[in-house]
């Protein structure tokens, strides 16, 4: 259960140190772009420096973008909202999310910062590379420019009116998750994980 009123117009502060203050802020546009030029440029790199099967490409890349999903979900559901026994646990889950739900259009923390992104994305590509050998540089171009179009959405359903077509679907779920009930619906850019995972709102729960 939340402990805070929802404000869809406000903000606050998380630290009173300004620099610290100030790596909570991230105009999404930023990451959004950095990780697709890193995804490009790493098929780029693989393209001149090492001779791959290219058919692989059409395989991998896709399914990088969809572990990327799972990934996401997998965050949200058990990082995101994980269970404080303290707190101050709950003073760190807050931080780290629960800042995020009390102003959901807070438009400088719908995406995560660059530098812990960068530093989480590093150790994925460790964990990647030593399942995969080479074939990482397919596979992870995929996941980089799934987690760039995660952004993408993330920030279109706080910030835009819903879309007179199937994406629809998107801001209808994660709305969910945010005004219904903050247990269930962890997937944003792919539905899907809440269907296979049981984690879809019960019509019986109340805000």
């Amino acid at each position: 259960m939340r402990s805070y009123k929802i404000d869809n117009s406000g903000t606050t502060s998380l630290f009173k140190n300004r620099f610290l203050e100030s790596l909570t802020r991230t105009h999404f546009a930023f990451p959004v772009a950095l990780y697709y030029v890193i995804s490009i440029s790493i098929l780029i790199y693989a393209f001149l420096n090492h001779k791959l099967d290219w058919i692989s490409f059409f395989y991998l890349f896709p399914l990088g973008f969809i572990t990327f999903t799972l990934v996401e979900y997998s965050i949200h559901r058990w990082v995101f909202h994980f269970t404080p026994h303290s707190e101050k646990q709950n003073e760190i889950k807050y931080k780290i999310h629960g800042v995020h739900h009390q102003f959901p259009k807070d438009k400088d923390r719908l995406v995560m910062p660059p530098v812990l992104s960068v530093l989480i994305a590093l150790l994925f590509y460790g964990l990647f590379s030593w399942l995969m050998g080479l074939k990482i540089l397919f596979f992870f171009p995929g996941f980089l420019a799934g987690y760039s179009t995660y952004l993408i959405i993330h920030y279109a359903v706080h910030r835009f009116h819903p879309p007179n077509n199937i994406f629809k679907v998107l801001w209808t779920h994660h709305a969910l998750h945010h005004y219904k009930s903050e247990d269930a619906a962890f997937a944003v850019s792919f539905p899907f994980w809440d269907y296979l995972f049981k984690t879809l709102p019960s019509t019986k729960r109340k805000m």
